[in-house]
This record gives structure tokens, C-alpha cells and sequence, in this order.
């Protein structure tokens, strides 16, 4: 059985088209305005460009709009934490993406190093900012991890074709 080509030049739309279709983990980047170090004035945007660099030194990565307050607040607080979201937490998805506003009424959260930790996440990390590295209309935050945590029995979810799926903390064995 033969799929449909859906060709077309490689940008804009199409780009946007391909993207779609790479499945992509969920995650809230969270930090807090200013560079005093007060556990006060949260500041969080939802992420599906996390990676791993390195291992040797520690790495992460995470890309953020060039017009997300989020970017500002990690760029002044210096440090900022990567929330991988569970099956539980599909809204908090959409309420990060959406509008500014108090993202975090009614949200489970501690402070850990100056930034706030979502509660029930799959997995947690905060980073110290290595570097921002500006890209287009995004920047490209390079971080140290400083802590992580993580819920081995949690089911992460996944974003599809502009979809939330969830996948099994522990796959299934025939």
C-alpha cells in the first residue's frame, strides 16, 4: 500500500507540516522575574524542543521564543527548571501555551533553588544558564543540571499532529 506524497518546498508551511508529524515530549520551562533570588513571581511557558547535548560536561537545551517573558525571566534569574509533564498534566499544557496571565493559580509547585518545581511531573531538572544562543526568532538556552528527580512509574505525554498522547511509563511484553 502506497501513502500520499505530500510534497512541497521545504519551509514555512511545509516545514511546520513535517514537524507535526515528529512526536515530541511535553514540558513546562519554569523560572521567576528578577535576579534577587525571591521565591516570588513565577514565570513558566510550555516547551517541546528539550534535548540532551551532553553528558560529559552535563547539558541540556531548550528553545524558546524570542518574545516569551519566560526567556526574559531565565535570561535575568539565571537559573530555570524543565517540568516533563504526565499523563495527569495534559492541561497544564495548554494553560502554559496560552495567553499570559497567573499560569500557576491552582498549580502544585515548590521553590528548589530559586525556581519553582511543578508537583507530579514524570521528571524535573533545574539548570544554571551556560549560554543563550540567539536562532532566528527563538534563542537556544543551554543549561547545567543542578538537580533532577524523576517518577518511573508516571505516564509521559506526547504531542502528535497537534494532539496530546500519553505513553506507558513501562512498555508492553509480549
Amino acid at each position: 500500500m502506497t501513502r500520499p506524497d505530500r510534497t512541497a518546498v521545504a519551509g514555512g508551511p511545509a516545514l511546520r507540516r513535517l514537524m507535526r508529524r515528529w512526536p515530541a515530549g511535553v514540558a513546562v520551562v519554569t523560572t521567576a522575574h528578577g535576579e534577587d533570588g525571591r521565591e516570588t513571581d513565577p514565570a513558566g511557558c510550555t516547551v517541546s524542543a528539550f534535548l540532551s547535548v551532553s553528558l560529559r560536561p552535563p547539558l541540556v537545551l531548550v528553545s524558546l521564543s524570542e518574545h516569551s517573558r519566560t526567556l526574559r525571566a531565565v535570561v535575568e534569574r539565571g537559573v530555570f527548571c524543565v517540568n516533563i509533564l504526565a499523563e495527569e498534566q495534559r492541561d497544564l499544557a495548554g494553560t502554559f501555551a496560552g495567553p499570559a496571565g497567573d499560569r500557576f493559580r491552582g498549580v502544585d509547585y515548590h521553590w528548589r533553588s530559586g525556581v519553582p518545581v511543578l508537583g507530579g511531573t514524570v521528571a524535573a531538572t533545574v539548570c544554571s544558564v551556560e549560554r543563550v544562543i540567539p536562532a532566528a526568532d527563538h534563542s537556544l538556552v543551554l543549561g547545567s543540571p543542578l538537580w533532577c528527580r524523576q517518577d518511573e512509574s508516571a505516564d509521559p505525554v506526547v504531542l502528535l499532529d497537534g494532539a496530546y498522547y500519553t505513553l506507558p511509563a513501562r512498555p508492553a511484553h509480549g
